[in-house]
């Protein structure tokens, strides 16, 4: 049986190094018996990103082979110790991107990344070379937003070095942590873990040619922040607020943030998302559900650019859930991000 087994994993290849996982030694121990099947991998680089894909290839593998169920098959990852490499030996595929915009938010359920993807979908609209960095670790949800959750990221080797393929959705290439774990499994990192994967995204994916790399970042202010910061030029952000107070209270610490000594990144400006509802039955009413204007006046007593404010709309909820942004279906969303995006490209040219 496990002479079986190994023939089924020779069919698996590591995507970098070409090679199949038998022939490469990372098969370290399997244990078949009783209706169960255990295979223990040995991956040679900590936190590697196609661990997951791999692990997934060899459960999907023997079950299907086996005619087992998929809990009755275990895989078990290890992988080496991490090692510290020098700043300065570290090759990235950063060069090709133009200007890079931080969307961030003080608080969580503002909308950010609905907000990003569709301010995203509007620049590519506008004949912009963009690209999207979901550096949510915690909740990744550019995946689900653009419907290519199932994407497994592929490698290429450039002039020697190993570089992972990003998903290519509706025009923009998108890279997220998402499309290395499962949606089920809970990420416990600590921070150090946290902003080592982040780093491998930013500079081993293929970005190429960008006018725009817009950056989904976690909510609130963290060592996620901080390592973006560290890691690319970031050469402006926008902050997402909903208008009620207690969201517009902690705007001002993004805002804070960014303005920091030796960060001193410029707020291109703010968006008030949510800003109003308005029934279709009833198009000239509005219903302040969320507060009326509070971001606004937050950005007007603190000599920040307003960008702009975003009504409740059910195709945005709806594209969100369908996996296809309303800014890329719907003309009028899609009118509504163009003033904000015109926006944000001239207030970049301005300040960055």
């Amino acid at each position: 049986m496990e002479q079986k087994i190994k023939a089924l994993l020779a069919r698996i290849v590591h995507p970098e190094s070409g090679r199949n996982i038998v022939e490469s030694g990372m098969v370290e121990h399997i244990d078949a018996g009783e209706g169960r099947v255990t295979v223990t991998l040995r991956f040679e680089k900590a936190r590697d990103p196609f661990a997951v894909k791999i692990k997934r290839q060899v459960e999907e593998a023997i079950a299907r082979e086996l005619s087992l169920d998929r809990e009755h098959v275990a895989v078990i990852v290890r992988e080496a110790a991490p090692k510290a490499a020098p700043a300065a030996s570290q090759h990235t595929f950063t060069g090709g991107i133009g200007k890079v915009l931080a969307v961030a938010s003080g608080k969580g359920g503002v909308g950010k990344s609905t907000v990003t993807a569709n301010l995203a979908l509007t620049l590519r609209n506008m004949g912009y070379r963009v690209g999207i960095l979901d550096a949510d670790i915690y909740g990744p949800s550019q995946p689900k937003m653009f419907g290519v959750e199932g994407y497994l990221p592929d490698a290429e080797r450039i002039d020697g070095e190993d570089c992972i393929l990003p998903a290519d959705a509706m025009g923009i290439k998108l890279m997220s942590i998402g499309f290395f774990i499962k949606p089920s499994d809970a990420l416990i990192w600590r921070d150090a873990m946290a902003t080592n994967a982040l780093r491998q995204m930013i500079h081993q994916t293929k970005w190429g040619g960008l006018d725009f790399l817009l950056v989904d970042l976690p909510p609130g202010t963290g060592g996620v922040h901080l390592a973006v910061i560290s890691e690319l030029k970031v050469t402006g952000a926008v902050i997402v607020s909903t208008p009620q107070q207690v969201a517009v209270a902690d705007v001002r610490r993004g805002v804070e943030m960014f303005r920091a000594d030796k960060i001193e990144i410029p707020v291109v400006g703010i968006i008030e998302n949510m800003a109003w509802f308005t029934p279709k039955e009833l198009p000239e009413n509005r219903y302040y559900i969320f507060g009326r204007g509070g971001a606004r006046a937050f950005a007007e007593q603190n000599d920040v650019p307003f960008l702009g404010d975003i009504p409740i709309v059910q195709s945005v909820m709806d594209g969100s859930e369908e996996g296809r942004p309303a800014a890329g279906t719907d003309p009028a969303v899609e009118s509504l991000y163009r003033s904000i995006a015109e926006k944000v490209v001239e207030n970049m040219a301005k300040t960055c």
